[in-house]
């Protein structure tokens, strides 16, 4: 019987193997712990049988699990040889730079204007652009589907990114029109602790918790009224009595529809949104593109660690 089974799948599958334990493998992965169960179990009932034993005393491999582990291991290292093989092979032939972007940069031309520069210099270049779902916080550059991408700070493993700041905006609430509070013309953030919050997909747990204003709360958890992956979605959820949400002053014009308003809240940092690349990537065009960026808007990009 043919099995499709992705190669994040064995990743996480190794991980766990090799820590034995779910949480050191979801920090050693970035992702969540909850999200990487929920993996496991996907991958386990796609193979018809569990992996692991769960248990309180912690966490071991089924005699299947370690059957698999050698083959996991085999597979991977033969699809990096690929993946590297194709990196190469496309350095060598092929000009183009892969843009991956969640949210349009728009912000007054800024595309535009770093395109203008970029391609002034090197105008055999030719520029990709590439839209990512929000599941993905890092737009393409984890999986290197993206050469470089317009993503929102915090980053998870900040320490494989390299990035360059390309807006600061305060952050405003989103609330439907009939929501009461939306009569006032600014809020604190203390009068919206116990509003329910759409929250972003929990792949992404430090941006989640950025846009949730978990650092405001005082330690107080969020309620989480609904998650959201796309502008459609959250502006659905608003009309929808789901929750409230923060939104970059930048972005309000996506949701500001019908039944839909931002106000101004004190109490939270601005956001911060950023043109980033891999850290490793050393790539002339790489390199250049994100040099236009910084020229554009004359921020120097976050230095080697």
């Amino acid at each position: 019987m043919a099995m499709d089974v992705h190669g994040r799948d064995l990743r996480y599958f190794l991980a766990v193997a090799e820590e034995l334990h779910f949480t050191r493998a979801a920090e050693r992965l970035y992702v969540s712990q909850p999200a990487l169960s929920k993996q496991i179990r996907a991958l386990e009932r796609q193979l018809g049988t569990a992996l692991f034993d769960r248990d309180r005393q912690g966490v071991t491999l089924t005699s299947v699990g370690t059957a698999l582990v050698p083959h996991a291991r085999a597979t991977l290292a033969a699809w990096q040889e690929g993946h590297e093989a194709v990196r190469r092979a496309r350095e060598a032939t092929d000009s183009t730079v892969v843009v991956g972007m969640s949210t349009s940069p728009g912000r007054g031309g800024l595309l535009p204007a770093i395109r203008s520069r970029f391609t002034g210099t090197h105008p055999e270049a030719r520029l990709k652009l590439r839209q990512v779902g929000w599941e993905d916080p890092t737009a393409g550059l984890a999986d290197g589907s993206s050469d470089v991408a317009f993503v929102w700070l915090p980053l998870a493993g900040a320490d494989r990114f390299r990035w360059v700041v390309v807006a600061t905006e305060p952050r405003l609430v989103a609330l439907p029109e009939s929501h009461p509070l939306a009569a006032r013309t600014g809020l604190r953030f203390a009068d919206l602790l116990d509003e329910p919050f759409l929250a972003l997909p929990s792949s992404g747990p430090e941006l989640r918790d950025h846009w949730l204003a978990v650092d405001a709360r005082g330690g107080r958890p969020p309620v989480v009224g609904g998650e959201i992956a796309s502008a459609d979605e959250t502006y659905e959820a608003l009309v929808g009595g789901l929750g409230i949400c923060l939104v970059a002053a930048g972005n309000a014009p996506l949701l500001t529809r019908d039944g839909v308003v931002t106000r101004p809240v004190d109490g939270v940092s601005p956001s911060r949104f950023a043109l980033a690349w891999r850290a490793d990537d050393t790539r002339p065009l790489v390199r250049a593109y994100a040099r236009a960026a910084s020229e554009v808007t004359d921020q120097p990009p976050r230095p080697t660690s």
